[in-house]
């Protein structure tokens, strides 16, 4: 309750004003655009996607944690070992008490010589998702090499540093360890390099023009807007982003105006050069936008945390405020503050609190965290008296069930919330 009371006292207080600057005249391609006009818009609170990252919040805990207590060589973790967690785990309560929450997938015993030490092993039932989870990995392994190679094209140089790609791990359904387990099997695409400041770097090989091609460029090309994309290939028109927007901003004609000037602006893909652009301009705008769309849409769950982002800037030649268009463009993006951090989601990724067409891994992440919800219920029973069938089968039943909750917690969204403007320094995750 002091959390939820934290999270209302945040919404009141902080305003989302979005403005922008009148840029000079856009010059690409020997063509001239005229700027687009100034726009204020206020953030409105979506219950339905914020619901989807609080429990997804703990749902990559459990992994992660289901992950660390595998790669242990003892099999286990100690309470120490784990105790200054609970930040990086983005959890909003003590890891220890977490993991005690789910005794489905963390069996709980003493230390050897330390009897007042706790240890957390893995259950049989978190073992056998376990393993679930790496046939994904080895059935869809070119799935995540394609997915790896579109992320490293869209970087300056082809080339992303280590540090900055590990906490994208889990978002871009990467396996574990993927550094020693998955990139060395494919030694002619990827590499490790280190940078002038000595950084451990990942870099592309070899450029792959099938690979060069954007989420929404694929989804025109397929859907009913195929005439549109061809005219866009020969040049002759531009793409459009689809458009979600918040109850009562699709009605208002200064906001349907600006997105037309807006979606009238070249398309640049986020896989082309970039450089020539003046970066003041409006297209560049659009082409940050088009980037910042593609990154999400790469990952698993559309969405991501705001920081992971921000510390791929220079590598994605983004300006140094990009993350003020999270807010600027909310038919295109959805910035949550749940969770005390901040999190960005692909409106068009989700569809009644659930992701459109989601890939097996996070298919299977779905059972996860019904595995993890069986055992909060039983959680005072012991893994034991819970029925394996209980656990396991039935568990499209479940996701079932969740679809239709979420349905009435996405009718009941709330109306306009107004909130002051975030600072960009302001996020700490």
């Amino acid at each position: 309750m002091k959390f939820r009371a934290h999270n209302r006292s945040l919404y009141s207080k902080l305003k989302l004003l979005v403005s922008h600057n009148i840029a000079s005249p856009l010059t690409h391609r020997s063509q001239q655009y005229s700027s687009i006009a100034k726009v204020r818009l206020k953030w409105v609170k979506n219950r339905s996607l914020d619901h989807v990252i609080d429990t997804e919040t703990d749902l990559k805990a459990a992994c992660l944690l289901k992950d660390a207590i595998k790669r242990s060589p003892t099999g286990y973790l100690t309470a120490k070992s784990f105790a200054d967690w609970q930040k990086l785990l983005g959890l909003t309560v003590p890891v220890l008490r977490f993991m005690r929450r789910y005794p489905t997938l963390y069996k709980e015993f003493p230390h050897a010589q330390y009897a007042n030490l706790p240890c957390f092993g893995l259950t049989d039932t978190a073992l056998l998702l376990d393993s679930h989870e790496q046939s994904i990995h080895q059935n869809y392994a070119n799935d995540t090499v394609e997915r790896l190679c579109r992320v490293l094209m869209m970087m300056r140089n082809r080339t992303v540093p280590l540090k900055s790609l590990h906490p994208l791990k889990w978002d871009l359904g990467l396996p574990d360890n993927f550094e020693k387990n998955f990139v060395p099997k494919y030694p002619d695409y990827f590499r490790f390099i280190k940078a002038a400041s000595g950084v451990t770097c990942l870099h592309l090989n070899q450029w792959r023009e099938e690979l060069a091609v954007s989420a929404l460029q694929r989804s025109n090309e397929s859907g009913d807007m195929g005439s549109d994309y061809r005219q866009f290939k020969r040049g002759q028109t531009a793409l459009a982003f689809p458009m979600n927007f918040p109850r009562g901003y699709g009605a208002q004609k200064k906001v349907r105006a600006w997105m037309e000037e807006f979606q009238k602006l070249p398309y640049i893909s986020p896989y082309e050069e970039s450089r020539q652009i003046d970066p003041n301009s409006d297209l560049m705008e659009k082409r940050v936008v088009g980037v910042l769309h593609e990154i999400l849409s790469l990952t698993l769950h559309k969405k991501t945390k705001r920081n992971y982002l921000r510390s791929l800037r220079e590598e994605l030649n983004l300006p140094h405020k990009f993350t003020r268009l999270f807010t600027r463009y909310p038919g295109i993006f959805y910035l949550s503050l749940k969770c005390k951090t901040t999190t960005v989601a692909l409106r068009e990724g989700y569809q009644r609190g659930k992701v459109v067409n989601p890939h097996p891994l996070a298919r299977h992440r779905e059972k996860f965290y019904h595995v993890m919800r069986t055992g909060l219920i039983y959680r005072n029973k012991g893994e034991n008296r819970i029925p394996q069938e209980m656990l396991l089968n039935n568990v499209e039943d479940q996701i079932g069930q969740d679809e239709s909750e979420e349905e009435d917690s996405d009718a009941s969204e709330s109306s306009f919330e107004e909130i002051s403007e975030l600072e960009e320094s302001s996020d700490e995750d």
